[in-house]
């Protein structure tokens, strides 16, 4: 039982975290409670969280991504672009996941095959497509979208129902596989240790590769879940887009080096910081307060796992 409670404590402590945070409207605040705010976080979170779920991989395989936010721009540009050009939207969804799992291939063969460091090759690539953006559309938005493009023509409380129960099914088999296949182990296992993992049979640098493309089929999803809810992109969309993903992973309990992590912790940061904003807002407190706070969730979670490390080498 010990072992157990220790093992869950981060998200024992994410779920104690996340319970004061919804009792703070009570104090003297009407309106938190009703359904349509519930359900517009959530479906202000779902890009966050479906990004989250593949940094969670790619962290747990000892890597990391800094260029997600450019690739999410990305795709949404790229799906209203295919949509404007008189596409079907069953194609231009299969077409926007397909640039996000070359993308993100694309930065896997840089930190597997060239040997560059995951965050240099992720920077140089997002900032090659945040300009590559600005050039190809002169910093004009994406407008004039076709009808059946905007909730992908369904009313806009059919398509949110719809939309919750696509991430929920996509992130629950995430989640599922990544605990109980062998193919959602051997990322662990190559976090954990490289050479180690070599000696088993696992090939490395095939994982990171994997990694890096599901983080791009993932962040195409949220791109599209994201940009299909307004008649127009915004090209400078994303922006920060990567901070809020990596923060959300870290906080649940994915060890920065790799070899550990939770998918259930990932969800679990993304509501907590996510629903800061929300919060605050109905408590009308200053929004600057919102990143100060988050950064020091943040913090909070890097020195507890910095200090599990040290008990672990301990023990």
């Amino acid at each position: 039982m010990t072992s157990l409670l220790r093992r869950h404590s981060r998200e024992a402590a994410l779920l104690s975290a996340i319970a004061a945070l919804f009792l703070l409207p009570l104090f003297g605040v009407n309106g938190f409670y009703a359904v349509s705010t519930f359900r517009s976080l959530a479906i202000d979170n779902l890009p966050v969280l479906l990004a989250a779920a593949g940094m969670t991989l790619v962290i747990v395989a000892g890597q990391i991504d800094i260029s997600i936010g450019s690739q999410f721009v990305v795709g949404g540009i790229a799906a209203g672009l295919l949509a404007k050009s008189g596409l079907p939207m069953p194609f231009v969804v299969l077409a926007t996941i397909a640039l996000g799992a070359v993308l993100g291939a694309l930065n896997g063969l840089l930190v597997a095959a060239a040997r560059i460091p995951a965050i240099i090759a992720t920077l140089a690539t997002m900032v090659l497509l945040r300009n590559g953006v600005l050039r190809a559309t002169g910093g004009d938005w994406i407008q004039n979208l076709p009808a059946g493009f905007q909730w992908f023509g369904l009313p806009s409380g059919v398509a949110q129902v719809a939309y919750l129960a696509a991430a929920a099914a996509l992130f629950g088999a995430f989640a599922w596989a990544m605990r109980n296949t062998s193919a959602g182990r051997a990322f662990y296992a190559v976090g954990c240790d490289h050479e180690a993992a070599r000696r088993i049979g696992l090939n490395p640098s095939r994982q990171v590769v994997a990694a890096f493309a599901v983080l791009g089929v993932a962040t195409a999803v949220a791109a599209l879940l994201n940009f299909t809810r307004y008649p127009t992109i915004e090209t400078n969309a994303g922006l920060g887009f990567e901070l809020k993903v990596i923060a959300a992973v870290v906080v649940g309990g994915t060890a920065i080096t790799g070899g550990r992590g939770s998918p259930i912790g990932t969800l679990l940061g993304v509501i907590l910081l996510g629903s800061i904003g929300t919060v605050f807002t109905f408590l009308h407190v200053n929004p600057a307060w919102e990143k100060a706070i988050q950064g020091a969730i943040l913090l909070v979670a890097v020195v507890a796992d910095t200090a599990f490390r040290k008990e672990s080498a301990r023990g």
